[in-house]
């Protein structure tokens, strides 16, 4: 590089490009010195590519994709795509005049799924037609250092401009990405936001964090239950970002959740592989309380966990073919005794020698006659 050109480069363009040829050619010192203001991800993601024997000056090429392989991944990732397209759709709106696009990828990052694209002729639409195809290989082994490699290796959103790219073929390109979440914990995909010789816009990495909890989001309630329990703080208005969202099956068994829910709660969904979390390790009041909350449909219960912490929940039926079957046309005497003894319990905050003293019975009746026919929680 010239050094009239680099005394036009802005100063974080200087700073990246100086940090990233004192890192390639094994000056780890004074990479370190010019690399103030690179994160330490991006550096992890161009030790690995150097390790790997890659050159920056290496051409990076976009193979085509065989209708068969898009036809896979499209069928792979079914579920996927159902919660993502409509997001999509909604984020090409939002950033339709900065010339940015989305992508959508699997865990491997392969695309899966592409946004409105630019419209023009010009070399930038290009390059944004060379990777906004379903079916291209943006994977760190493919195209080295990414949002799309870093999001997947990092599990956390980040921000890329131009030269942080390894390559010098991929340096064109501005993203921001965002790791993606399934109802089990696990990371299926990322988020990417992408731009071609465009403005740095680092607000961006916000707007992708805030869409993949969407995706999400709607991950979760697209799955079926046998019930869904809406988590909030006590005080504190729910919203997209902040509302936890639990799949229940028919035995209180955990079977999904978003990633607030996992953060308020504090529990992996899968503490154990052969004991999967159940709602009795959590909440300190009895699962057919949530069950017959349910059932009424408005009811929010401000239910004690374990922790001595309190939520609100907001229990709703599920998506499940069976869910009429526990509907019945008339109540029994027994569920009317047992729906006043859970709402002594629920209004004692699932203190339930306080309800019983409230009912005037003993605390192993209400025991009793809450638990029939099942085993009350360890």
């Amino acid at each position: 590089m010239s050094a009239s050109i680099a005394s036009s480069l802005p100063e974080r363009s200087l700073a990246i490009a100086q940090a990233r040829r004192a890192l390639i050619h094994g000056d780890v010192a004074r990479a370190h010195a010019a690399a103030v203001r690179i994160e330490p991800w991006i550096a992890r993601s161009w030790q690995r590519c150097i390790e790997a024997g890659r050159q920056p000056q290496q051409r990076v090429s976009f193979d085509p994709v065989a209708p068969s392989a898009v036809r896979e991944v499209a069928e792979r990732n079914r579920a996927l795509l159902a919660a993502a397209r409509p997001v999509i759709e909604r984020l090409s709106r939002a950033i339709a005049d900065t010339r940015y696009f989305a992508l959508l990828t699997d865990a491997e990052g392969i695309v899966v799924d592409v946004g409105a694209l630019p419209d023009g002729t010009d070399s930038a639409t290009r390059h944004a037609r060379d990777i906004g195809r379903i079916g291209v290989d943006l994977s760190e082994r493919a195209i080295g250092t990414s949002a799309i490699s870093t999001a997947l290796a990092e599990q956390e959103s980040v921000w890329l401009h131009r030269g942080e790219h390894f390559f010098e073929d991929t340096s064109v390109y501005s993203c921001a990405g965002a790791p993606l979440f399934g109802p089990r914990g696990d990371c299926i995909g990322m988020l990417d936001l992408t731009g071609v010789q465009v403005a740095e816009r680092p607000e961006l990495r916000h707007l992708a964090t805030l869409s993949a909890r969407s995706i999400e989001n709607r991950l979760v309630l697209n799955q079926p239950c046998e019930m869904r329990l809406h988590l909030s703080w006590p005080g504190c208005p729910a919203s997209e970002a902040t509302e936890g969202l639990l799949c229940v099956d028919a035995e209180g068994g955990v079977t999904g959740a978003n990633a607030a829910a996992r953060q308020m709660l504090h529990e992996p969904l899968a503490r154990h592989p052969h004991a999967p979390l159940h709602c009795g390790d959590l909440f300190a009041l009895p699962l057919q309380m949530l069950f017959d909350a349910a059932r009424r449909g408005d009811a929010v219960l401000e239910a004690p966990l374990w922790s001595g912490l309190r939520v609100q929940v907001r229990p709703q039926r599920g998506g499940t073919a069976s869910r009429g079957a526990v509907v019945e046309a008339r109540p029994r005497l027994r569920d009317v005794e047992t729906a006043l003894i859970r709402k002594a319990v629920a209004d004692a905050r699932g203190n339930v020698a306080e309800a019983a003293r409230a009912l005037g019975i003993s605390r192993a009746t209400v025991y009793r006659k809450l638990w029939r026919g099942r085993q009350p929680p360890n």
